[in-house]
């Protein structure tokens, strides 16, 4: 080799004996000097005389040139690189879970055929092996007792499978402290046990990123929730406001006519004036109650108002005023 025969012109003698075998190539020691990686990457000439920060090790054997070790770290390389492709990929075993909220959709079974569909289709793109698909018909997603995730979870603590997948982050749960609760360290999805895989998301919470992504979109499925009950709740009030009927029981002073709308029915609306007079006089509720009854003024099943009902016939007045 050029390095060997520039060593006898220098007159420093050159390398005697055969060249140490692979084998003896990996028996190396620490010490200071020569500095390489012992790696499955590539190493050129250039890795190799600048990688100082690397620990320095010297091989144990006949003394050789960089070039020949660079060959021979080469060589070694290629021998990982193929014994690492003829090695078994391992596959994952997971748990799909699939669930719909109401009845109607488990009896004509649209969305859980979707749902199955995902998770099929997820598992042959990512080589992840499906042992069972539990299914929650008509369940929803506001809590954690669901008899089929509860078996799913039992599955994962017994080790049966590695993983929990579904189709889309809300079939498993709508809220942000039962997501929390279920990635505790004490939790079935903590760091270190069984993972959760989500088609629609792309999540894996087998690394940190996919945890950071999984409560990322979980904060903002929970406020989505919470601004659409929000805006609900506004809308049924501007609704009461309009006296517009918003469902429920027909309150005492009202009747609900054509359009849904609510209407003073005025021997009603008397008798709350009246129990608002008695209220002012300073009487107690049960004592309006007997009051309204001396005058003939009875609740609509012809008895004596009930304390509450007067209080509620109150709270109306007061909310008309």
């Amino acid at each position: 080799m050029i390095c060997r025969r520039a060593r006898e012109r220098s007159g420093e003698p050159a390398m005697r004996g055969p060249m140490p075998s692979l084998d003896a190539m990996e028996k190396i020691v620490p010490a200071r000097g020569m500095r390489f990686p012992l790696t499955g990457a590539r190493n050129t000439a250039s890795q190799y005389l600048t990688a100082s920060s690397h620990r320095s090790f010297v091989i144990a054997g006949p003394r050789i040139d960089d070039f020949e070790i660079i060959a021979i770290l080469n060589t070694m390389a290629k021998r990982t690189t193929k014994a690492a492709a003829k090695a078994p990929t391992a596959v994952t075993k997971v748990i799909g879970y699939i669930r719909v909220s109401t009845d109607k959709q488990a009896d004509e079974g649209v969305s859980l055929d979707a749902q199955r569909a995902a998770l099929a289709a997820y598992a042959a793109l990512y080589g992840v092996e499906i042992v069972e698909v539990i299914v929650d018909a008509g369940e929803s997603a506001k809590t954690l007792q669901r008899p089929g995730l509860a078996r799913a979870l039992a599955m994962l603590a017994d080790g049966a499978a590695e993983g929990l997948l579904v189709a889309k982050l809300d079939r498993l749960t709508r809220s942000v402290r039962d997501l929390g609760a279920l990635l505790a360290p004490d939790g079935p999805f903590a760091a270190g046990k069984a993972a959760l895989l989500s088609v629609s998301e792309q999540i894996d919470t087998r690394s940190a990123a996919g945890r950071l992504v999984l409560n990322v979109l979980a904060s903002v499925s929970q406020w989505e929730r919470e601004a659409i009950a929000e805006r609900t709740s506004t809308a049924m009030q501007h609704m009461r406001d309009r006296g517009e009927y918003t469902g429920g029981r027909v309150p005492y002073g009202w009747a609900l006519v054509d359009g849904g709308r609510l209407a003073e029915v005025a021997d009603e609306q008397a008798t709350i004036a009246r129990a608002r007079e008695f209220a002012a006089e300073g009487q107690s509720l049960r004592e309006v109650a007997t009051a309204l009854a001396a005058e003939g003024r009875f609740a609509r099943n012809g008895r004596v108002f009930f304390p509450a009902q007067v209080a509620a016939m109150l709270r109306a007045g007061d909310a008309a005023a």
